[in-house]
């Protein structure tokens, strides 16, 4: 039996990751973490840069989600100029940041984490892939592709570019909204609905099979964070943030995302290029806490549209409290899915969004910044210092995955103490101790800028395979 389980690279996530298991002599798991090992550093090579650029650049830290990151250093670029953002402007951010959740949403469902649902979690590694979804469900597997596709479209007509759309911009967005494009997407909305409550509805049918799973991924107290506007209801683009704690009790309302550094510190460790946020008043050890999908539904109260309500308080009646299990972040995922859709109808039917007046212009007024939004992942801060010439000299980023990494390394040590056990290691086992991390749909390639020790490990190994020599780097 080793002494040590690593699983290199974990699969359908969105970057790279590995995951030690550590071992007892007598075969039980007695620690565990995750591993982020790359780094993108935009932290550091931003400075110098000119602000305006902001928006262009940090759109490349991620091919999945490049709006988010557009709109919070826009909104960051804005707070710097002092402006608000003109009405039109404002619609079609909210509309492409809508889009950007569908298509997101659609890739973590559909193309990473449905095999597990549909062949099974002990499947053949052979067929549990989104190829072998493809040959036994193509219906399904259909339908994730024109979602996703749907949404990829929407922030193409309205950003100019499916992936890092160039759009948007400090003051508001370049082109006001065309009636063609206009009634495009209004068109594409209704046979979208129909895939994502068809998707929800088998879904929710198959949570009966999963018990196990929902008992042991992530299913532990911790706080939950999000945004909420108008006293409760689920906000993506803005609003005011709100903690919880486990028992789903407000400890904290109407902070402003302006003052985020009140409530959360940032830590980095050797183990990863992942930063480790925490809750402030609670210290590192004690103020571990969720964002995405699940904590969003945790903090709201309701939603602002009508299916996505009932679906909500359907969601919510699963505990009387807070909803602990990170396997429900596909169920909470999947009704956001239909909250983007719906409120993308609602915007385009809002006769303002045709105005062409939709950027503000101005010059810095202030050296410092913050713009905060939702990313489908969870909160995403970006904060920004400026000269007196309005060049970068200080950057701060803390990207949704980044929240959740404490929840992740102790929800992969909850599946992995559970599923592993003796002297045999099941494969359904080790592919439970990765579906724990997709269920939090990590977004690893666009967090990593901590510069914490490196966790390179170079060994050589002789021709019988023993390790002559290791060294960390």
């Amino acid at each position: 039996m080793p002494d040590k389980i690593v699983i290199s690279p974990v699969t359908r996530v969105e970057g790279h990751s590995k995951i030690t298991i550590q071992l007892g002599s007598d075969g039980t798991v007695v620690d565990a973490h995750l591993h982020i090992t790359q780094f993108r550093g935009f932290e550091k090579f931003c400075e110098g840069r000119p602000y305006y650029e902001m928006p262009y650049i940090v759109a490349r830290i991620c091919g999945i989600c490049p709006v988010s990151h557009s709109l919070a250093s826009a909104k960051a670029c804005d707070a710097i100029w002092g402006v608000k953002v003109p009405y039109a402007g404002d619609l079609l951010r909210r509309v492409m940041h809508l889009a950007q959740f569908v298509q997101s949403h659609a890739l973590s469902f559909f193309h990473l984490s449905s095999p597990d649902f549909l062949m099974g979690m002990d499947a053949d590694p052979a067929e549990r892939n989104l190829a072998g979804v493809i040959r036994k469900y193509p219906d399904i597997a259909r339908d994730g592709i024109s979602l996703r596709s749907y949404g990829q479209q929407v922030i193409e007509r309205l950003g100019g570019k499916r992936v890092h759309p160039s759009e948007i911009v400090p003051g508001g967005v370049i082109s006001p909204l065309s009636e063609e494009d206009r009634e495009w997407v209004l068109a594409g909305i209704p046979p979208a609905l129909q895939i994502a409550e068809r998707t929800l509805g088998w879904f929710k049918q198959s949570i009966e099979e999963h018990r196990e799973e929902i008992r042991t991924f992530g299913n532990f107290p911790t706080l939950f964070l999000g945004h909420v506007r108008d006293r409760g209801s689920l906000a993506l683009y803005d609003g005011l943030l709100r903690f919880i704690d486990a028992s789903g009790k407000i400890i904290h309302d109407d902070i402003e995302p302006q003052h985020y550094e009140r409530w959360i510190g940032e830590m980095v460790d050797t183990e990863s290029y992942l930063k480790s946020p925490y809750f402030k008043p609670l210290g590192h050890a004690e103020g571990i806490y969720r964002v995405g999908p699940l904590a969003r539904f945790n903090v709201a109260d309701r939603c602002s549209t009508a299916t996505a309500n009932r679906e909500f308080v359907e969601f919510k009646a699963l505990e009387r409290g807070a909803v602990h299990s990170s396997f429900f972040y596909h169920y909470a995922r999947l009704i956001e899915i239909i909250y983007a859709l719906e409120r993308m109808e609602q915007l385009l039917n809002d006769p303002g969004i045709m105005n062409s007046h939709v950027r503000a212009f101005a010059s810095p007024n202030n050296t410092e910044g913050i713009g905060v939004s939702e990313a489908p992942r969870g909160t995403l801060i970006h904060h920004y210092k400026v000269d007196e010439n309005g060049l970068i000299t200080w950057v701060d980023l803390i990207i949704a995955t980044g929240h959740n990494n404490l929840a992740m390394n102790r929800g992969v040590l909850q599946v992995a103490k559970h599923f592993i056990r003796g002297d045999k290691i099941e494969e359904g086992a080790l592919n439970r101790i990765e579906a724990v991390i997709r269920a939090f749909d990590p977004c690893l390639s666009c967090s990593t800028h901590a510069v914490g020790a490196s966790n390179y490990l170079i060994q050589l190994i002789g021709p019988d395979g023993e390790v002559l020599h290791s060294v960390n780097r």
